[in-house]
């Protein structure tokens, strides 16, 4: 129970999730010509954790229309989800607190349950803006989530397993270091997909508030919205964690060095996704099921095929 809840679980994981959100928010404000987050501790590092305290100071109002049991049992399913995806990393003795063979489906699962509990909550609401963000979710959902487990699909076929752990330690372990910019496809498609499930600009569309104000957490507040950001802030964690195991070599050699290159992995992939973010305008929702579908699709799918074919001719 100490793992769970402390290291690698939930306070290590919040800990460090909202150092990665300060991060973000510095780049992104840089790359605006603005400061950023400045005065809430040393450089407005706690900024993140000020503005999670100030959620949870709030009044927390529930709906009178919705379902009240889902409304508010939701947000806590969706730090669950983060959570838990977060504890099979391979952060702890070089393999995750929950590691198992097939642990990477479970992983990917686990990531996109808070998309189908956005859903459900906006679903549950019984607000048109709710109900409206709601849809968006889940046909976003449908547009990124193939691209991204074929992405994750080709480090797993190199390493010849399902273990994110095993993955993680394929290059260094087996001395092909050459395979991690040969799966730079996958690598782009991956990052992109996060980005879209963590519904950041440009792939912000079920909560873009000049269309449907905060979408399906239009009516939530207080307390279950403070949790909802903690979950965003794990999911983004997490996601670039995963990522960064699996196509940047992990996090090996030992303990000080292994955390040292999941700070430095870790806030690479966060930085990428900062970019895109201050690079890019929102699209509408027709355009990013294109886009999935006419680019991250094939590319992911040819990335897949190389590497198939270099596993068959015992390249790899």
């Amino acid at each position: 129970m100490l793992y769970v809840l402390v290291f690698p679980g939930f306070l290590f994981q919040m800990i460090y999730s909202t150092y990665l959100e300060w991060v973000d928010r510095k780049l992104y404000a840089r790359m605006q010509n603005r400061r950023g987050p400045l005065y809430t501790g040393w450089s407005g590092v706690l900024q993140p954790v000020a503005d999670i305290v100030k959620l949870f100071a709030k009044e927390d109002v529930t709906p009178a229309a919705s379902d009240k049991f889902m409304f508010n049992i939701l947000p806590l399913v969706a730090l669950a989800s983060a959570c838990t995806a977060g504890l099979y990393l391979p952060v702890w003795h070089l393999t995750g607190y929950n590691s198992f063979q097939g642990d990477l489906i479970v992983m990917v699962y686990l990531l996109a349950m808070p998309s189908f509990v956005l859903f459900l909550a906006g679903w549950f609401s019984v607000s048109p803006f709710s109900l409206i963000g709601a849809t968006r979710v889940l046909t976003q959902l449908f547009a990124y989530e193939v691209p991204f487990f074929l992405a994750l699909l080709t480090p797993a076929v190199v390493a010849g397993s399902w273990k994110i752990a095993d993955i993680a330690k394929y290059p260094w372990a087996s001395g092909n270091w050459w395979v991690i910019p040969l799966q730079v496809l996958a690598f782009i498609v991956a990052v992109l997909a996060l980005q879209a499930k963590l519904e950041r600009v440009p792939f912000d569309i079920p909560e873009a508030e000049t269309e449907v104000v905060a979408g399906p957490l239009t009516e939530y507040s207080g307390k279950k919205l403070a949790v909802f950001r903690i979950q965003k802030d794990i999911s983004m964690y997490a996601g670039s964690a995963l990522i960064a195991a699996l196509f940047l070599g992990g996090f090996g050699g030992g303990l000080y060095l292994g955390a040292l290159q999941l700070v430095l992995k870790t806030l690479l992939v966060v930085a990428l996704l900062s970019v895109i973010r201050s690079a890019c305008a929102r699209i509408r929702i027709d355009q990013i099921v294109s886009f999935s579908w006419r680019y991250l699709a094939p590319m992911s799918i040819v990335q897949f095929l190389i590497v198939l074919l270099l596993k068959g001719g015992g390249v790899i």
